[in-house]
């Protein structure tokens, strides 16, 4: 090989391997942009929609979200128990509350009263800033369909004998949470007269449960056919919705919560059926203070075992919608399905809206003997016997106290 063959031989090896070199720096390029770009997608797939929020954000783009002006027209929209902001936010979008969720979340994150909205419903005006909305759904005034029902209470209002005051039943605390701001500005509320009717209606649209059903079917007042069947305690309603569709929400509610007691099968220990629970949970209410409850309820159970009257002023009391620990020897002897002096057993319905704690005294009434008890003071002090005489004796204690006068 002469001197310019191996020049020329050592000129293309050169060339040739400066270009493996420049192809091995391309393919590492090449390396290192694929993983930026796994990394990239690996991320997006952990936040989710997160992602594409915070590269909205570094991008500089913003959520859209109505500006300050005219509110639209007023909705009612509903925070269910664990809720996130997101979706609450998701929900006053469908609404037109607010013109994005992303605006939602955005505002909500900056107000710390966020933690402490309720599940429930929301009366708010549409097309809002988002910073207004989140205002508004934290202000605790517009809350809506908010309820709280009482142990004992009715479904129709009842007048203290003594004093003459008026206490609200369940009908009248429906309404009267109900009521949303008419297009006149005036209150529109659904009525007690609605809800009476609607209450007195089909069964299964008021969503009565199965283990009730034979029962309530033969109650011989329908406007009372409800009694009991709302459970006391707090609840929340679409105020938007009609009358029967309000009960139904109430109805349902309710039975899911007797069921938890165990009252479609509990009623055995005790040889009542569930709607019999109810009824006589209702009576314990009324007739005693909670440390009592399951003394009362044994003696229910002793007295239908006999069988023997009940002979419980209470439910004199029901049919004429009034309250008193005394009733008179006319009312006793008027004879209605539900009073228990002029018939033997059970009430027809319940005469209230029991406690979970009275339907569990009845469904694990403790064992005795006891057939009679009379309270004899005005602080609930509360004799049991099983002695005729001996709770005779008791009676008269009660009539000295003077807590046996009636008021009529």
């Amino acid at each position: 090989m002469t001197h310019d063959q191996r020049q020329y031989v050592s000129r293309a090896e050169a060339r040739r391997a400066r270009e493996a070199r420049e192809a091995a720096l391309a393919r590492r390029k090449r390396g290192r942009g694929a993983v930026v770009g796994l990394a990239i997608v690996v991320a997006l797939a952990v936040l989710g929609g997160g992602g594409y929020f915070v590269l909205d954000k570094l991008r500089g783009d913003a959520a859209p979200d109505y500006a300050s002006g005219e509110p639209g027209p007023e909705v009612v929209v509903v925070v269910n128990s664990g809720d996130t902001a997101s979706q609450i936010g998701a929900q006053m979008a469908e609404k037109d509350v607010v013109a994005s969720t992303a605006a939602f979340y955005e505002a909500a994150v900056q107000n710390p009263a966020m933690s402490s909205v309720q599940p429930g419903y929301y009366h708010l005006s549409s097309r809002l800033p988002a910073v207004e909305a989140v205002a508004a759904l934290v202000d605790p005034a517009s809350r809506v369909g908010s309820l709280v029902i009482s142990e004992g209470r009715q479904l129709h209002d009842t007048r203290d004998v003594n004093t003459g005051a008026v206490k609200r039943g369940i009908y009248t605390l429906i309404s009267e949470a109900s009521c949303l701001p008419g297009a006149s500005g005036e209150l529109d509320c659904v009525t007690v007269d609605e809800l009476d009717a609607a209450g007195a209606g089909d069964l299964a649209a008021l969503g009565v449960p199965t283990w009730a059903l034979n029962q309530v079917r033969v109650v011989p007042d329908r406007s009372r056919q409800l009694e009991g069947l709302i459970a006391a305690g707090s609840w929340d309603f679409d105020p938007a919705a009609d009358a029967t569709e309000i009960l139904r929400g109430l109805v349902t509610g309710s039975a899911a919560k007797y069921e938890g007691t165990g009252i479609t099968t509990a009623g055995a220990n005790v040889g009542l059926n569930p709607y019999e629970v109810l009824i006589a949970a209702s009576l314990v209410e009324r007739e005693s203070l909670p440390a009592d409850f399951g003394k009362v309820a044994r003696v229910i159970v002793n007295r239908l075992a006999v069988p023997q009257k009940l002979e419980f002023d209470s439910t004199v009391n029901y049919a004429l919608d009034t309250t008193e620990l005394a009733t008179t020897d006319q009312d006793r002897a008027t004879v209605t399905p539900w009073n228990t002096y002029a018939k033997e057993g059970l009430p027809a319905t319940p005469i209230s809206s029991p406690s979970i704690a009275a339907v569990q005294a009845v469904e694990t009434a403790p064992p005795g003997d006891w057939l009679y008890f009379v309270t004899i003071d005005a602080q609930g002090t509360t004799l049991f016997t099983r002695s005729y005489e001996e709770h005779l004796a008791n009676s008269k204690l009660a009539v000295e106290s003077g807590i046996l006068r009636s008021g009529r």
